[in-house]
């Protein structure tokens, strides 16, 4: 009895010590650190600093033990990169910039951004630098004062998130100053950067137990057998970032403008209304987060009023040649930036202004014609009518136009069965000639 009771006991304290280790073991699988990585591959945009807000955010709830943003950007808006920036320096979680993958690069804005960053990383192949502030915005260069004083402004705010990054001072100076770049393995040299990584595993296991500082105080880093969770954006996301892209919103602006004109010139049509209706207010949603010149706008909308107006005024070809041409300057000066990231593209352009101007020229051709068209009805339609005369015609007599029976009357006798045209239309009564042989 003695023994069975022991054997009990016994097996219950084997069933606790692996309830036991089953629970450590579980509670470590829950304490892997986890590391969300998000990919930015584009211009700076508002649309895209939302993004990264967002991330930062949502990393921050699920509690990841960092944000890791995988980076290759031209640069982008001031702006918006300032949003950027202040949102990692007050991010309640580590945020890792790493340019990659090979081939990428951190320009402009991006440089900030990547300064800014608790790790700044890059991946062999990638370059980083030429931060200069440009004049983006109502067109016109800067004058001299301006300038300094923009340029000042720009070096004083990356020096400063250098030193609070314990990053050299002079180099990002001389980014803003003298628009310099370097590759990432001097980047490294120069203490731009903390480390360079071949790609994710390994940028882990350099940063696994470095510390950085947090608003809320020092932490140490844990990467070593992390997990990584690939971030997309939502659709909602996806496509805010498509309309910010300059090309769509020269696409949509000129599609606007082409489906509302299509309107005016062919009422009850409909659907070409509600077509560019819609794409004209996306169009103007996304110039909201573009450097835009008014000027381009309004050059575009001027070349619609000269087409119009080619409809209604007869100028041989005058005014549509105006509206090419301004259509042409507008869309050249549409958005004011040196950055090619922030300007349409000539590729873009050039096929999207033909296709547009062989449209406005074809409308304009078409409603020309209906102008002019013989008319088929009423008085004018009946001038020139052929027909035949049902009796005899002189004085008075009867014929046989259009599907009708029509009095009429000749200055010359007509027979009956002859073939006759209509010349002149008096009321219910029309003259006519006959048709000779």
């Amino acid at each position: 009895m003695q023994t069975r009771k022991i054997r009990t006991v016994s097996a219950m304290g084997l069933l606790l010590l692996l309830g036991a280790f089953w629970a450590t073991s579980s509670t470590a699988e829950e304490k892997k650190p986890v590391y969300d990585v998000i990919t930015v591959s584009a211009a700076i945009t508002p649309p895209l600093a939302s993004y990264i807000l967002q991330s930062i955010e949502d990393a921050s709830k699920t509690g990841a033990e960092g944000l890791i943003i995988r980076l290759d950007t031209p640069g982008g808006l001031d702006l918006a990169m300032r949003d950027i920036a202040k949102s990692i320096l007050n991010a309640p979680l580590p945020v890792i910039v790493y340019v990659a993958p090979a081939g990428a690069r951190a320009a402009s804005a991006g440089v900030i951004i990547t300064i800014a960053a608790h790790i700044a990383a890059m991946a062999p192949g990638t370059n980083i630098g030429a931060a200069h502030p440009v004049a983006i915005g109502l067109g016109g260069e800067m004058d001299k004062t301006m300038k300094e004083k923009v340029e000042n402004d720009a070096v004083a705010y990356v020096i400063g998130i250098a030193k609070k990054r314990g990053r050299n001072e002079g180099w990002v100076e001389n980014a803003v100053r003298k628009s310099v770049s370097i590759p990432a393995e001097e980047a490294l040299q120069l203490k731009v950067i903390d480390f360079t990584a071949a790609d994710l595993g390994q940028l882990l296991e350099q940063i696994d137990g470095k510390e950085v500082f947090l608003p809320t105080g020092k932490k140490q880093l844990k990467a070593k057998g992390a997990t990584v969770h690939e971030k997309k954006m939502d659709a909602r996301q996806e496509a805010l970032a498509a309309l910010s892209d300059p090309n769509i919103a020269y696409i949509l602006f000129l599609l606007g403008l082409a489906g509302l004109y299509f309107e005016f010139a062919h009422p009850g049509v409909i659907l070409p209304g509600i077509v560019g209706g819609i794409s004209l207010i996306l169009a103007f949603f996304a110039m909201q987060t573009l450097p835009v010149n008014y000027a381009g706008i309004l050059l575009i909308l001027f070349a619609v009023v000269l087409f119009i107006a080619e409809v209604k005024v007869i100028s041989h070809g005058i005014l549509t040649i105006g509206g090419i041409v301004s259509l042409v300057m507008g869309s050249l000066l549409l958005f004011d930036s040196p950055d090619p990231a922030l300007r349409v593209s000539l590729q873009v352009m050039i096929p999207s202004l033909i296709v547009i101007c062989l449209f406005f020229a074809g409308i304009i051709r078409v409603v020309l014609k209906a102008q002019m068209r013989k008319r088929h009805m009423g008085k004018e339609g009946m001038i020139g009518a052929m027909g035949e005369a049902v009796t005899g015609v002189h004085d008075s007599g009867k014929v046989f136009v259009h599907g009708e029976y029509w009095n009429a009357w000749s200055d010359r006798v007509v027979e009956k069965g002859k073939k006759i045209r209509v010349v002149q239309v008096e009321a219910l009564k029309v003259k006519i000639e006959e048709i000779q042989p």
